[in-house]
């Protein structure tokens, strides 16, 4: 196994879930509860993230196909969904009082999906599985490394809270967003390359 594209994977995935950004929702939505309620929640939906992941990765192959969708596009199509995503981690939006307290237990949605098991980290999945299909292992293994620090990261949210602060997490996830804005642009510009070399060239 190449440990160094595994390693970049996971680094990837790691930032486009977000869990810095995710810290406050979670916390959030998860602060009417007593901690071992809280901790029973936190671990159902991180698993149910991780099953859904797991099935879009091995499922990469048979949802191009069934859509029509060609390597091309869903690069193309994820890398600006990435570029979306890293502009709302740099000048994020204001979550209301109203949606925190509208959830009482977060069944699957908002912390499973879309929280973790977001449409950008969805994309890059599909992408990897459908275009290496003879590395899923790797693959599998830099998504089980990237979500771990997810996990890791936020049942220590609390604490992390504490230290780091607002503005502390704030400035982190800013990092994070500018570099997930050039790796976004570098999967842009993939695709489109690949896009142009698939065009059939005139006699």
């Amino acid at each position: 196994m190449n440990w160094n594209e595994i390693a970049s994977v996971a680094v990837t995935l790691f930032f486009i879930m977000d869990p810095l950004g995710n810290v406050p929702v979670f916390n959030a939505i998860l602060s009417g509860f007593d901690s071992a309620k809280r901790t029973r929640i936190m671990a159902r939906e991180l698993f149910l993230a991780l099953l859904i992941l797991f099935m879009f990765l091995f499922a990469g192959n048979a949802v191009l196909g069934f859509l029509g969708l060609s390597q091309s596009s869903l690069s193309i199509a994820g890398g600006i969904l990435l570029f979306i995503i890293s502009l709302r981690m740099i000048f994020p939006r204001t979550t209301s009082r109203d949606e925190i307290e509208g959830a009482e237990d977060p069944f699957l949605v908002p912390l499973a999906v879309p929280m973790i098991a977001g449409p950008s980290t969805i994309a890059i999945l599909i992408l990897l599985g459908s275009s290496q299909p003879d590395r899923m292992l790797e693959w599998s293994v830099s998504l089980l490394l990237a979500w771990v620090a997810t996990m890791i990261l936020l049942v220590a949210s609390p604490y992390l809270m504490r230290v780091l602060g607002r503005r502390g997490a704030r400035a982190l996830e800013r990092l994070m967003g500018m570099i997930l804005v050039i790796l976004a642009t570098q999967m842009l510009l993939n695709g489109i390359r690949d896009f142009v070399v698939s065009l059939p060239t005139g006699t």
